[in-house]
């Protein structure tokens, strides 16, 4: 189910992760060849990705909303 970005934060080892509409976290790496994400270095590449929609797959899964982070 795709849902759309509404803000992000780093997790501990400083990986970016997106919050999704939905109350899911979901990591945005850019990790090529991979994961291909340059938007995901900058703020302002950030900034222009809310609002994007990324595939959830624990909304799919029916899994609960995740913890916000600390």
């Amino acid at each position: 189910m795709k849902q759309p970005i509404i803000a992000y934060h780093q997790d501990d080892e400083q990986h970016w992760v997106a919050r999704l509409a939905c109350g899911h976290n979901q990591h945005v790496r850019h990790d090529p060849p991979w994961i291909n994400r340059p938007w995901v270095v900058t703020p302002e590449g950030r900034a222009a990705q809310i609002g994007a929609r990324l595939d959830c797959r624990k909304c799919d899964a029916g899994a609960p909303r995740d913890g916000l982070p600390v």
